[in-house]
């Protein structure tokens, strides 16, 4: 049976609709009318989404790829509305849709008191229609349409409390960065059309062995490959899209948006376009090997260094943001290894887990009434236990534990890894082995000072009485930090009610993302790693073909989970578990000694490597100083100076000079006439001889 147009466009514009309605009627629908039309239309697309799935895999239906509307015709090139539903796609849209859908019903209960209700979910309906433009389309320039749009939308969902100055900085820097990734990625689709011929993946992919042997004339005597300069052109925009060293700077600073909307961007949609979108262009990429070891050494290095940087935060949201660079950066290195199957199923297993953990930081905010300083928590666990449970099966399922979702997917990218013979690839296995004992590090780190340990926050009540930790003897150290956000939170540390565990709305999408976080993994590992469950949607050459190496191995889910606790990156997660345990649980006073011992390393790490540093110097100073040259040099010297302040001036003197000559008396125009007429002689004269 052959998927219906009508049901994959009502896929796509039913969250569209929901948009509409609640941004332009939200006023007179009011709170709950808004609501209600969003999370329908995102719940509609998530049920027809696991039908098309569904039809995929058990119906025997094929794969679906139709052009809808046509945008243009020029010449013999067009560009169409179009959509390519294979099984890569479905598996996309659902993940999509599903968590989007667990988001709209969280934030109910998350932005209750917000002045901005309708318009939050408003921009959060948008985000999920782009997110399905992207992933469904069938040609390069609905993709672009697709990436620009949820670039656009995460700039309004950033920046939503627009009158924090921090939020306003933050999503501009998120557009800034975003559009020097696009530029690359727009001559990369340019590179396709100029050698391709065509904006049609089918087409494009079809022709894509022609692009063998063809150059790019970059000088006289410098020729590049075309497909290596494709491909790291269509890179550079993941690049951004996908927060990949140096482009990945504006990922941690979006925490200042609501917290649904960082699940909803760091998870399923927005960050992992740029995974998505190299996985798709695999009979492309799969051309050069260049550009497969550019891919590869990019994402290893954020694999490891950025998770790094998650070790010293104190804000819960910023640690899993940078769990969320470090995570980006394994889906990399399994892209420029060739397991595409790997980072697209790592995708997927990292979207429930790491939305189960962005909302659980959320649960954790509401309770600490908007406090995300991790230092002044503690012990929270008897206060709100489905958000405890729920975390730390995220927190395990991040580390790569045997059994849960993460560990599928995070071990056979580091076995991947281990079986690839690319340049780069012994850098590569080092960092993303690295990186799982790193991961454990900042992810115990953040459940033990939120949820275990003592009190670090001291309840007073209205009429003047502590209640809690040391609430007399430490009071007066939590004094030091006091800040308030839109909110209006509390000095950092006083709390005016004992936290609690959050509303319905918030606790169950959070059971609900625990689940697939547990059982995910292993229902798909088989078919989506070493079976031929994508079919054509990824290709591969034979001889790049790792994950097939892993899969001679693999025997069962069980098997592969039980042989995963006689490996070392398991044994690196009990070894980190350990030191947390021992540092948080026991002697918390050795986390002081071991950061003034290692300062040099502390301050490196606090300040990122100094990579905002460099930014602010090199192109926000250094444009400024460059703009002003080329105006006082430029614009006021040369333009102003001598183009139109000078020709005035000259005109003015010939004017002024010319003014003197014309006196008004008679015979002074005679005596010029006389002298006039001797030169005239004169010459004439002078020629003749």
């Amino acid at each position: 049976m052959a998927l219906s147009t009508s049901i994959l466009l009502t896929i796509a514009l039913a969250p569209l609709v929901g948009c509409l309605l609640a941004g332009f009627l939200g006023r007179f629908i009011g709170r709950a009318g808004s609501h209600t039309a969003t999370i329908l239309g995102v719940a509609i697309a998530c049920g027809l989404s696991f039908y098309v799935l569904y039809q995929l895999t058990a119906g025997g239906a094929p794969v679906y790829n139709q052009n809808i509307y046509t945008w243009f015709d020029i010449g013999n090139y067009s560009a169409h509305v179009g959509f390519l539903i294979d099984r890569l796609t479905a598996m996309m849209m659902v993940v999509v849709t599903f968590v989007s859908l667990l988001v709209h019903i969280y934030t109910i209960g998350y932005m209750a008191d917000d002045d901005g209700y309708q318009r939050f979910f408003s921009y959060i309906s948008l985000f999920t229609f782009s997110m399905l433009m992207l992933v469904m389309s069938n040609n390069f320039m609905q993709l672009f349409f697709g990436w620009e749009a949820v670039g656009l939308v995460s700039y309004l969902l950033i920046g939503f409390w627009y009158k924090r100055p921090t939020a306003i900085f933050a999503n501009l820097k998120a557009f800034l960065v975003n559009r020097v990734g696009d530029f690359g990625f727009l001559l990369g689709i340019a590179g396709v059309l100029y050698f391709l011929g065509t904006l049609d993946y089918a087409t494009a992919f079809s022709a894509a062995p022609t692009l063998v042997g063809k150059t790019l004339q970059i000088t006289q005597n410098t020729h590049w490959d075309a497909a290596t300069v494709i491909c790291i052109l269509l890179f550079i925009g993941a690049m951004g899209k996908s927060a990949q060293v140096p482009l990945h700077v504006w990922l941690p600073d979006s925490m200042e948006g609501p917290t649904p909307i960082s699940a909803l961007i760091h998870a399923a949609t927005m960050v992992t376009a740029g995974i998505f979108m190299v996985a798709r262009m695999s009979p492309i990429f799969e051309l050069s090997e260049t550009a497969l070891s550019f891919v590869m050494i990019i994402g290893a290095t954020g694999a490891l260094f950025t998770g790094l940087i998650g070790i010293v935060q104190n804000d819960i949201k910023r640690v899993v943001a940078y769990s969320t660079l470090s995570q980006l950066g394994y889906m990399t290195v399994a892209l420029g290894v060739s397991a595409y199957a790997g980072a697209v199923f790592h995708l997927m297993t990292h979207a429930f887990f790491k939305a189960l953990l962005f909302l659980g930081a959320g649960s954790v905010i509401i309770a600490m009434h908007h406090e995300q300083d991790m230092r002044y928590m503690g012990g929270l666990r008897k206060y709100m236990p489905i958000t405890w449970i729920t975390m730390w099966v995220g927190s395990l399922a991040l580390c790569g534990v045997p059994f849960f979702a993460g560990f599928y997917s995070k071990d056979a990218i580091i076995e991947a890894v281990g079986e690839s013979h690319r340049w780069g690839a012994n850098y590569a296995y080092f960092c993303v082995m690295a990186g799982a004992f790193v991961t454990a590090l900042y992810t115990f780190r953040q459940m033990y000072l939120t949820f275990h340990g003592k009190e670090r926050f001291v309840v007073v009540h209205d009429h003047g009485h502590g209640h809690g930790h040391d609430a007399h003897a430490d009071h007066d150290e939590h004094h030091h930090v006091s800040h308030k956000d839109d909110h209006g939170h509390h000095e950092a540390g006083i709390m005016h009610e004992t936290p609690k565990e959050s509303p319905w709305v918030v606790t169950l999408p959070l059971i609900l993302l625990a689940i697939p976080s547990i059982i995910v993994g292993a229902m798909a590992v088989q078919p989506m790693l070493f079976g031929e469950w994508f079919g054509s949607a990824i290709h591969v050459n034979e001889a790049n073909n790792v994950l097939g190496e892993v899969g001679k191995e693999f025997h069962s889910w069980a098997a592969m989970a039980l042989h995963g606790f006689t490996q070392l990156p398991f044994w690196l997660v009990a070894a980190a578990f350990a030191i947390q345990t021992y540092i948080y649980l026991f002697n918390p006073a050795v986390a002081e000694r071991i950061k003034n011992a290692l300062k040099p390393v502390y301050n490196m790490l606090n300040h990122k490597y100094w990579f905002d540093a460099v930014y602010y110097i090199v192109f926000a100073r250094g444009g400024i100083a460059l703009g002003r040259a080329l105006w006082k040099g430029g614009d006021a010297a040369v333009i102003d100076g001598v183009l139109v302040n000078g020709s005035a001036s000259l005109v003015d003197r010939i004017a002024g000079g010319m003014r003197r000559l014309q006196s008004g008396y008679l015979y002074h125009y005679a005596f010029a006439m006389i002298l006039g007429l001797i030169l005239l002689l004169g010459g004439y004269w002078l020629v003749g001889q």
